[in-house]
C-alpha cells in the first residue's frame, strides 16, 4: 500500500497526484462489500465509491479526479479529502467518523449536581404538595444554586436516566 507524492490541481486533469490512492486486496474488497450491502450513511458510502474509482492499483480504476466528479456527482473538494484523508489518516478513518472532542451542548447536571438533584427529589416534598413535581424540582434546583438555569424536561430527563441505571 504505497501512496506517492507530487502536485495536484482541483479540477485539472493531471497524472502527477499530492495524495495517491493505492488500495490492498483487502481495502478492495472492504469497500466493494460496503457499497453491495447499500447499508450505512450516504457519506461513506460515497467516499468508498471515491476510493475504488481512484484506486490505481492493479485492481483499481485510476480514473481522474473530473471524471470521478462528474460519475459520481460529487465536487472536487470531496474527492481531494477523500484522498488526502486516506494518505495522511489511514482507510479504516476515512469510513468512520471522528468523534467530536466536547459535546456539542454541554450538560447542566454534572454527577455533583444530579446526585443532589436525585436527593432532592427523593426528598420530602414542600408543604402543600404531595410529592415533587418536575416544574417544583426546577424552581428549587435554582433557588439552591445547584444550576443556574434548568427546564422541567432536563430534569425530568435527568431523573429518568439516573433511574435506568439504577436498577
Amino acid at each position: 500500500m504505497i501512496r506517492a507524492a507530487g502536485a495536484i490541481m482541483a479540477g485539472k486533469d493531471i497524472s502527477v497526484k499530492k495524495y495517491v490512492v493505492r488500495l490492498s486486496v483487502e481495502e478492495r474488497e472492504q469497500l466493494e462489500t460496503l457499497i453491495r450491502k447499500g447499508k450505512g450513511p450516504a457519506r461513506r458510502l460515497l467516499k468508498a465509491r471515491i476510493l475504488l474509482k481512484a484506486d490505481i492499483s492493479d485492481a483499481g480504476d485510476g480514473w481522474s479526479d473530473n471524471k470521478i466528479i462528474v460519475a459520481l456527482d460529487t465536487s472536487a473538494s470531496m474527492v481531494y479529502r477523500v484522498r488526502k484523508q486516506l494518505v495522511e489518516e489511514g482507510f479504516e478513518a476515512v469510513l468512520s467518523r471522528k468523534p467530536h472532542a466536547t459535546p456539542s451542548v454541554l450538560r447542566i447536571f454534572d454527577g455533583e449536581k444530579e446526585a443532589k438533584l436525585i436527593a432532592l427529589a427523593c426528598s420530602v416534598p414542600p408543604q402543600g404538595y404531595a410529592r415533587w413535581t418536575l416544574r417544583l424540582l426546577e424552581n428549587k434546583v435554582v433557588e439552591l444554586g445547584i444550576v443556574d438555569r434548568a427546564s422541567d424536561s432536563t430534569i425530568g430527563r435527568t431523573l429518568k436516566k439516573s433511574s435506568q441505571t439504577a436498577s
